[in-house]
């Protein structure tokens, strides 16, 4: 059940030539894609794009009516490697993934794709996930594009720019026999915006078509001699191909007129570039522009003449290329100084020299260019440099940090509870982290997991600690990233090694951290993928012997007992427990609507609710410090006697009873109470909550009666 459904939205995917799109940036891809007769799509969910490959998804049978295979790939790797059916076959292919670490999961079947060439248009959407808000390292997928010498395309942030970035993707793949990557960032997905739709073209030749009629180019197959022909073919033939479609068909795109100064930049900064001008007086919201801007919609390979036209009456150019390293500036300063032009090329002088290029990180960037080498354009035309109204507040010093964490009721807060009364029982372990919402647990309170070295490796990263010493080593593995890559990189290389530590793996019945898409694994009936499988199954069919299966992760004292028991046992080999619940926002998007549904109809309904009782509260809140849940909070008393704060539950509280579960394995004060509330009860159940409700009230009333009176 994917955080999001788009099953509504995708019936916009039908409508055709001379009507308006209207959506937002993911959507109007896949319009894209349908429109330009793509014959096969896939790919691996990961932000920024999972909510693309929701859609995919959703759209199945809008595609199936077209003759379009879609493939929910098991890895990014998997996902490049489809595309070798346009190696042979004039088929149109495209898969979407997240960057640079999708990048680097794919880089070896996209080393073997871009070496043989495609016949049909490959193309590979990137979804850029960059800057202070990213859940990944800052790397460029720009670097995988120059390795393997595919082209990358950087459309301006705008339906009409994306949705003509895909066309022109097929077609300059086709022109130069290379697979052509899309490069879109965070706001590019999810950008909204109208554009004209055209009719969807099924594939001229479908998958189904070509697999009965079989062909086969054996120059196309990476083996010596072959693949050094590939490499010369790169440069000889397939780079000077793609430079004169980029060329010919205007795919990078010019604004404003001449003058002394320019900005070249990636397409994907154009907005926040335009905005920039436009808060310096030397732009407006049209687009008209006083300073020439040279719009690289393809990042790579760059056109030399292209270029150095744009630089023939500018003495200054700025580089406005977001990350590190600066490919882009580099190479273009390299075309100024072969061609021997006197242009001054500057970049990350005035722009931060790594990290996302905000607003206000732009505006103070373009308004050192424009004050040094601007040639007074500022004062002729804009607003003065230091122009009050141009300087942000600083939110850093009023805004507190927001560091991520699990949500309310998530089934894996008690699996690190317990790691944490194993810890206090038996010392410290070395423990090794691993992608996905498991990662929080490596923050307060927990505290738990050092390394996280990639999806599915966490118990790989632990390898050089598993040959056995005084305390055994414990890993940690998400379902999601045992299914993509750890089943064989991970356990695999562990029993294969007869390793003696510990994995837990994590089941929480999806791919949660990405958005509740279904894995092999999720309970769940999925009409059109198979589900189920058993993970302790899989253990045991590569050489586990020692499972251990946790069908409630809730159950504290029963995590806690098996973990003690995987790192006493004396069995060989890795001890591998598997601990599942089910993922409680997943489960609240279909109980709650559910329930709401019952509750209109006037069915009784019953929802657990806890609470902490005030008057056995201690206050010491070691209960936090073992469960670290959102609805558990601090209240302070009205009782002159009692200074310090109790602990409360507040209304987002889900009923999961993980806090009592925690007070009663670690021993900790009694105080926490399971209330249910019931919607529509019985007559019986309405009389006694009235009867018990007047007794209550009684009993209270008498007891303030009886209270001291501190009043003057």
């Amino acid at each position: 059940m994917a955080e999001r459904s788009f099953k509504r939205e995708v019936q916009h995917l039908r409508i055709g030539a001379g009507e308006t799109f209207r959506g937002e940036g993911i959507l109007a891809i896949t319009k894209a894609l349908l429109e330009n007769g793509v014959g096969y799509v896939g790919g691996y969910q990961g932000a920024p794009i999972s909510h693309l490959m929701d859609v995919l998804s959703d759209a199945q049978d809008i595609l199936a009516d077209l003759g379009v295979r879609f493939e929910a790939n098991a890895s990014e790797a998997a996902a490049t490697a489809m595309l070798a059916a346009s190696v042979h076959y004039p088929i149109r292919g495209a898969v979407a993934f997240k960057g640079p670490v999708g990048a680097n999961v794919a880089s070896d079947a996209l080393a073997n794709l871009a070496s043989g060439g495609v016949t049909g248009g490959a193309l590979m959407i990137v979804g850029e996930d960059y800057g202070e808000g990213s859940s990944i390292m800052q790397e460029r997928s720009h670097a995988f594009a120059m390795k393997s010498q595919v082209w990358m395309l950087d459309p301006r942030p705008s339906l009409p720019s994306m949705t003509r970035a895909v066309r022109d993707g097929f077609e300059l793949s086709e022109a130069s026999n290379t697979p052509v990557m899309l490069q879109l960032r965070i706001r590019a997905c999810h950008v909204h915006g109208t554009f004209e739709a055209s009719d969807n073209q099924p594939p001229k030749l479908t998958v189904r078509d070509a697999i009965a009629q079989p062909r086969r180019d054996l120059s196309r197959i990476v083996l010596p001699p072959f693949a050094f022909e590939h490499e010369q073919e790169k440069v000889r033939d397939r780079l000077p191909a793609a430079q004169e479609y980029i060329r010919e068909n205007g795919l990078n795109e010019q604004f404003g007129a001449g003058g002394p100064v320019g900005i070249v930049m990636q397409g994907g900064m154009y907005n926040t570039v335009l905005r920039a001008l436009q808060r310096l007086g030397l732009a407006d919201i049209h687009g008209d522009t006083n300073i020439p801007l040279y719009v690289l919609n393809v990042t790579y390979p760059l056109v030399d003449d292209e270029f150095l036209a744009f630089c023939g009456d500018k003495d200054a150019v700025l580089v406005v290329e977001e990350g590190q390293p600066n490919f882009i500036e580099q190479s273009l300063a390299s075309i100024l100084h072969k061609a021997d032009r006197a242009t001054r090329i500057f970049g990350k002088e005035f722009l931060p020299i790594a990290g996302e290029y905000t607003a206000t990180a732009m505006l103070e960037g373009l308004r050192g260019f424009l004050s040094d080498h601007g040639g007074g354009v500022l004062s002729a035309h804009g607003r003065a440099p230091n122009h009050p109204g141009l300087v942000p507040p600083d939110l850093a010093v009023a805004v507190p940090a927001r560091p991520p964490g699990f949500c309310t009721g998530c089934p894996e807060r008690p699996i690190f509870a317990a790691m944490k009364m194993v810890e206090e029982e038996l010392g410290p372990h070395q423990i090794a982290a691993d992608i996905g919402c498991h990662l929080f647990s490596t923050l307060p309170p927990f505290n738990i997991g050092g390394t996280t070295m990639g999806f599915g490796l966490g118990p790989a990263s632990n390898a050089a600690f598993d040959g056995g010493g005084e305390r055994r080593s414990i890993s940690i593995i998400g379902d999601g990233g045992f299914w993509h890559n750890g089943l064989t990189s991970s356990v695999g290389n562990a029993v294969f090694n007869q390793s003696d530590g510990v994995i837990m793996v994590v089941d929480n019945y999806y791919a949660a951290a990405t958005g509740g898409q279904d894995v092999l694994s999720s309970r769940a009936d999925n009409p059109t993928k198979s589900t189920n499988t058993s993970i302790a199954g899989a253990l045991k069919g590569i050489g586990v012997d020692w499972v251990r299966e946790i069908d409630r992760t809730y159950d504290v004292a029963r995590v806690r007992d098996t973990l003690k028991e995987a790192l006493r046992t004396d069995s060989p080999g890795p001890k591998v427990i598997v601990a599942s619940s089910e993922c409680m926002l997943n489960r609240q998007r279909r109980e709650k609507p559910a329930m709401a549904r019952a509750v209109s109809e006037g069915k009784r309904v019953v929802r657990p609710k806890f609470g902490v009782d005030e008057d056995v509260c201690t206050g010491d809140h070691a209960c936090m410090r073992l469960s670290g849940c959102p609805s558990l909070t601090l209240k302070t008393l009205d009782d002159p006697l009692r200074d310090d704060p109790v602990a409360h539950i507040d209304q987002s509280c889900v009923g999961c009873g993980n806090c009592g579960e925690v007070a009663e394995a670690a021993v900790l004060c009694p105080s926490f109470f399971r209330a249910d509330v019931v919607e529509n009860p019985t007559r019986r159940e309405a009389f006694r909550a009235r009867l018990s409700t007047r007794v209550i009230g009684w009993l209270q009333a008498r007891r303030s009666q009886r209270r001291l009176n501190f009043a003057a």
